[in-house]
């Protein structure tokens, strides 16, 4: 019966990584780091906005309709929030951003976001992120100044 001894009951000094199996191993660490940050989506019927923060709420890139036409007609098209959901996935692929949690705000008072919010989002899961959580800050008034028009409303 032999029994096999480790290298420490040896006496023998355990077996060191060399650099380049260090480096290997960093780099795999790296490339399976799963960064999370908050996408916040302003649709209005006029433009497109998306802006992409992390964690902490530094901005990491910000993409309008504007950037990516020059038409004001279109700036608030689902196509073109597209191509902007487009550019925005290549700008936070390359920091290693996999998951997202979406922020969509449509204009205070609207009842619905604007066209663009659902195609953005559409787009960025076919880009292969992950959305955890999608989340409507809409802004809705509690009161605030009087209407106008008076006591007996407006008259034509």
């Amino acid at each position: 019966m032999s029994e096999e001894l480790t290298l420490e009951e040896q006496g023998k000094p355990p077996k060191e990584d060399t650099e380049f199996e260090k480096d290997k191993r960093e780099t795999k660490a790296k490339k399976e780091k799963n960064i999370e940050a908050v996408i916040n989506i302003y649709t209005s019927f006029n433009n497109t906005i998306v802006h992409v923060t992390d964690m902490s709420g530094k901005t990491i890139t910000k993409v309008t309709g504007g950037v990516i036409t020059k038409h004001d007609r279109l700036k608030a098209n689902p196509t073109i929030a597209m191509f902007i959901a487009k550019r925005v996935a290549e700008n936070i692929k390359d920091l290693g951003v996999r998951s997202l949690y979406v922020r969509i705000r449509a204009k205070t008072r609207n009842p619905a976001p604007g066209p663009g919010a659902h195609a953005i989002m559409k787009s960025l899961s076919r880009e292969g992120f992950k959305i955890l959580n999608i989340l409507d800050t809409t802004r809705s008034p509690r009161g605030g100044p009087k209407k106008q028009g008076g006591r007996r409303g407006r008259r034509v």
